[in-house]
């Protein structure tokens, strides 16, 4: 029986054919979160102008309450004594006492409306932050699938042509994934999860406080809750721009690594990172600054995490026909030579340079530090 072989063309008209599917759900995805958040911004003043009527209806309730039982005792006294008051002045009792009566009617009606239109809004607040709260676990998630869809599985079709790497590499890749998939679940779990859960009982608590303290107690608590929920979206941001910053797509290799650089060293805290860039600044095959970022990317996470690194260069120079990287730092460094089981950091680096046809050279000892240097021409040769 002889096997069918896979065109890499059709795999990567496959690919592609996905990924714009993926980014266009992604966009309509965006679009109604973003939808939703002009429709909370609207809802929420309306609310804030329905509570402040509230409370002037129920004044005003109140006045025409105390100015009723008035009119009624008058009424009362007039109708006690009928012959000591004229004709006009009992038919003016009557007719005062049965207008304030109906202006206190329709204000109570006013009042219902109002408690039914404020109810009724805070019942939308609660589906919108809901169908927020899922477009944006929806953008994360699509952003992890384009994630793999254009960085490792674009190059998938390069590697099938290679018949003894197939089922190695495939094996691999799931492997990656997989880690990828759990560290990402442990940040979101940690970070904007932990967050939602507090703002879900913070909100909550402000109905408790509204109700039993006041409005303005409630506006503070408020307040503290916008708070939590900015931080909730740095949180979601970072996790986002980690996965693959958009501005690769718009700016190119340099600004986004230069930003991708500084938003590690903010974030980490532990470590000093400087980037320089050295020669020509231009723009490269789309390819390539997607796989030199995540090369730089797998660099620095990897001095940060398993180096504990506190100093890291990332330099980069562009000449004429080639474009070299170096990636430094002083963390406890490793053995290059020592294979460690289930290790796919380094092969993973150097199949991806292979790819662009560089070169890829590695020092390092124990309690030295790191030192990655890569060279990728600029015009690959026809294989």
């Amino acid at each position: 029986m002889s096997k069918k072989r896979i065109n890499p063309k059709v795999l990567d008209e496959i690919v592609e054919k996905m990924i714009d599917t993926v980014g266009k759900s992604k966009d309509e995805i965006f679009q109604i979160g973003e939808s939703c958040r002009n429709d909370v911004g609207q809802i929420y003043e309306e609310l804030k102008q329905i509570k402040e009527l509230v409370k002037k209806v129920i004044d005003e309730e109140e006045k025409l309450d105390r100015e009723v039982r008035r009119a009624r005792k008058y009424l009362s006294e007039v109708s006690l004594h009928f012959s000591d008051y004229s004709e006009e002045e009992v038919r003016d009792a009557y007719e005062y006492a049965h207008r304030m009566q109906l202006k206190l009617s329709m204000t109570r009606q006013l009042e219902k409306q109002l408690r039914e239109r404020r109810d009724d809004l805070e019942r939308r607040l609660v589906g919108l932050q809901e169908m927020i709260e899922r477009s944006d676990r929806l953008v994360s998630q699509v952003n992890i699938v384009l994630n793999y869809l254009s960085g490792d599985m674009k190059n998938v079709s390069d590697f099938l042509q290679h018949a003894k790497e197939k089922q190695e590499f495939g094996l691999k890749i799931i492997e990656a994934q997989e880690e990828e998939r759990k560290r990402l679940s442990r940040e979101i779990h940690d970070g904007p999860a932990q967050m939602l859960a507090n703002m879900i009982m913070r909100s909550d608590l402000i109905e408790k406080i509204a109700r039993e303290r006041g409005m303005d107690e409630a506006l503070l608590e408020m307040k503290r809750l916008k708070k939590t929920v900015r931080d909730a979206l740095y949180e979601v941001r970072h996790i986002i721009y980690d996965l693959r910053p958009m501005a690769l797509d718009d700016l190119g290799l340099v600004p986004t690594l230069k930003k991708y650089l500084q938003t590690v060293e903010e974030y980490s805290r532990s470590a000093k990172i400087t980037f320089t860039n050295v020669g020509q600044e231009k723009r490269l095959d789309s390819k390539m600054e997607v796989a030199l970022f995540r090369l730089v990317q797998e660099s620095v996470q990897n001095a940060l995490k398993h180096a504990k690194a506190k100093w890291i260069q990332v330099k980069l120079e562009m000449m004429d026909k080639k474009i070299v990287t170096l990636i430094k730092d002083d963390g406890i460094g490793f053995d290059p030579e020592e294979k460690k089981e289930g290790s796919f950091g380094l092969r993973g680096m150097k199949e991806r340079v292979e790819l662009l046809d560089g070169e890829l050279q590695i020092d390092s000892k124990i309690g030295k530090g790191t030192r990655i240097l890569i060279t990728v021409p600029l015009q690959m040769e026809e294989s």
